[in-house]
């Protein structure tokens, strides 16, 4: 789909929230998106054991409370809360292979993550 193509031509599933609902959606995958940066700095840098906490602490299972996860849950259609966790779990697991120390094996499991991402904005819109 083109940058110029309209919300009308837009095939992904519409998902409704509430105002505050939707907010605090695209919050956290702002958050997301800033975390997955962090991390790939810290990766280039060497520095795995920060790139491991960055992401099981801001992405991972452990930031589900922080993110409220079960709150936003119930507003999504299954296969978006699926994708959802898929991505939390690839994250915690992106984060014990990266204090393994090794940046090829680190880089490929952080593809799980942006994978997980990639799907649900392949397959959902909000509003």
């Amino acid at each position: 789909m083109s940058g110029a193509s309209s919300a009308a031509e837009d095939s992904r599933q519409l998902v409704e929230l509430p105002a505050m609902m939707q907010h605090h959606m695209l919050s956290n995958m702002r958050d997301h998106l800033q975390t997955i940066n962090q991390i790939l700095l810290k990766l280039t840098q060497g520095e795995m054991d920060q790139a491991a906490d960055l992401a099981e602490y801001r992405l991972g299972m452990s930031s589900l409370a922080s993110h409220n996860a079960s709150h936003m849950a119930k507003f999504m259609p299954e296969e978006m809360r699926q994708i959802g966790m898929g991505m939390h779990h690839a994250a915690s697991r992106f984060a014990l292979v990266a204090q393994q120390g090794e940046a090829a094996p680190a880089y490929h499991a952080l593809t799980e993550v942006t994978s997980a991402c990639v799907a649900c904005h392949a397959a959902y819109r909000i509003r």
